[in-house]
């Protein structure tokens, strides 16, 4: 049986199965990689590679009811939240197509002594490897694939075992957008094969977003052999509301924040920490708001709240919420499962530094905390292994700008939820990852930055 299939998680429905790659094929592919670094990377101009990368964002665009509907059957995600992740991929490409030059622009140094200049030169950095996971199909490929192709680093994408379908369809639009033999090519690998991938010195660096365990287990590998890795693994974001004074805004921002895809957002709020006085106001609100919201038919235009992706993404996220009851959480909302449907759940009471505290729950599942001044608050907000994101409400800008400065994640946002942009860094610090993507940071980070010096 191979390990890629789609599997509708709304019925349960195997709908289709894919050949794992052998691993003749993989080492073609391989080849084919180098081959396009060797001769595509360094002949192919800033401009040419931009073009291509265009149209692989128009083609998005147009295809995107299509691509939508494919990964509803995959992964469950709600049809309308699943057209908008394509439309957002057709931002993304455009971006790096919109700003290649400058991205790639010779950089001058000024020198503080001698004659003649210095630049650093910008060129392409080798093939690379991507894995990517299921929660976003297209847009974590649009991440990575956008400004490497831009820069000129052929690509081999490894997409999770769920996703064989989309990863198929975006294979379709690189080949139909002009991109030549070996420049993007999506392979069906397992894991054991993807240890000798990276292993293999035609492959330059590798880029995971996956899990702490795959993270973890592809950078050791990438170490040992000297490759340059990104990471994102995930966070447990918090969503500190302190001073404020319009709480049924804050409540629709917190929800919105919460039950987007799912739950199953990397950087989705997930500990909401709030202050003593707004406490019991907002668990009231939030509790209204998450009862309201009732998961449903993902192929459905009003759907808000589709199933989870999985069986094994289900029963993972119903063993937290059992082992958090265990150990002292109250359930103020929701709780109940039916097949992989998740209902919107409210825990409270949980201990700072218990296990379910330090977990990421990722689901429909909010945790809420209650706390008695702006210090601990940072304090409990930095009390995790993660550090992706970062949401705070507050109308007092001295306090904004502490917490800001306070709270240890790579990124912060002000009241406000889904101000993502494709000319945004996206990443985080401690076991969240690092490197970013995304904006001009991502598109710097598998880059030949090489320093030319002239007498």
């Amino acid at each position: 049986m191979s390990d890629y299939a789609v599997v509708n998680p709304a019925t349960g429905e195997q709908v289709k199965e894919y050949p794992t790659i052998t691993d003749d094929a993989l080492r073609d592919a391989l080849g084919r990689a180098d081959a396009a670094y060797k001769s595509w990377s360094q002949s192919t101009t800033v401009a040419e590679r931009a073009a291509l990368v265009r149209k692989v964002g128009d083609l998005h665009v147009e295809r995107a009811t299509e691509l939508g509907e494919i990964i509803v059957r995959e992964m469950g995600k709600p049809i309308a939240q699943a057209v908008g992740e394509v439309q957002f991929c057709g931002a993304i490409y455009g971006f790096y197509a919109d700003n290649a030059e400058s991205l790639m622009a010779d950089e001058p140094i000024e020198l503080l002594g001698g004659e003649g200049t210095a630049m650093v030169r910008r060129s392409p950095y080798g093939a690379l490897l991507g894995i990517m996971p299921w929660n976003y199909p297209y847009y974590q490929v649009a991440r990575f694939a956008g400004p490497n192709l831009m820069v000129g680093n052929p690509i081999l994408l490894k997409h999770a075992p769920q996703c064989p379908e989309s990863a198929e369809a975006i294979q379709a639009i690189f080949d139909d957008a002009g991109f030549p033999e070996g420049c993007y090519e999506n392979i069906y690998a397992t894991n054991d094969q993807i240890e000798w991938v990276i292993e293999d010195p035609r492959i330059h660096g590798v880029s995971v977003t996956g899990s702490e365990r795959a993270g973890a287990a592809v950078a050791e590998i990438a170490g040992r052999n000297l490759k340059k890795v990104v990471l994102e693994m995930g966070g447990s974001d918090p969503f500190i509301v302190l001073d404020v004074d319009d709480l049924d805004a804050v409540a629709d921002t917190a929800v919105t924040m919460r039950l987007g895809n799912t739950g199953q957002a990397c950087n989705s709020a997930k500990r909401f920490i709030v202050a003593d006085e707004h406490y019991d106001e907002f668990l009231g609100k939030l509790k209204d708001r998450m009862e309201a919201a009732k998961p449903g038919d993902p192929t459905a235009e009003g759907t808000a709240i589709g199933p989870l992706s999985s069986t094994t993404a289900a029963d993972r996220l119903e063993d937290q919420v059992k082992r958090a009851i265990d150990g002292g959480a109250e359930v103020v909302v929701g709780g109940g499962r039916d097949g992989n449907f998740f209902e919107p759940t409210i825990l409270t009471g949980i201990e700072q530094g218990s296990e379910a505290s330090q977990e990421e729950f990722f689901g429909p599942v909010a945790q809420v905390y209650k706390v008695g001044s702006e210090e601990e608050a940072i304090t409990l907000a930095n009390d995790t292994q993660f550090g992706l994101g970062s949401y705070l409400m507050t109308n007092d800008k001295a306090q904004a700008e502490r917490v800001a400065n306070a709270i240890e994640a790579g990124m912060v946002f002000i009241n406000g939820a889904g101000a993502d942009g494709a000319e945004l860094p996206f990443g985080g610090v401690k076991r969240s990852g690092f490197g970013r993507e995304l904006g001009r940071f991502g598109a710097d980070e598998f880059v030949n930055k090489k320093l030319i010096r002239s007498a």
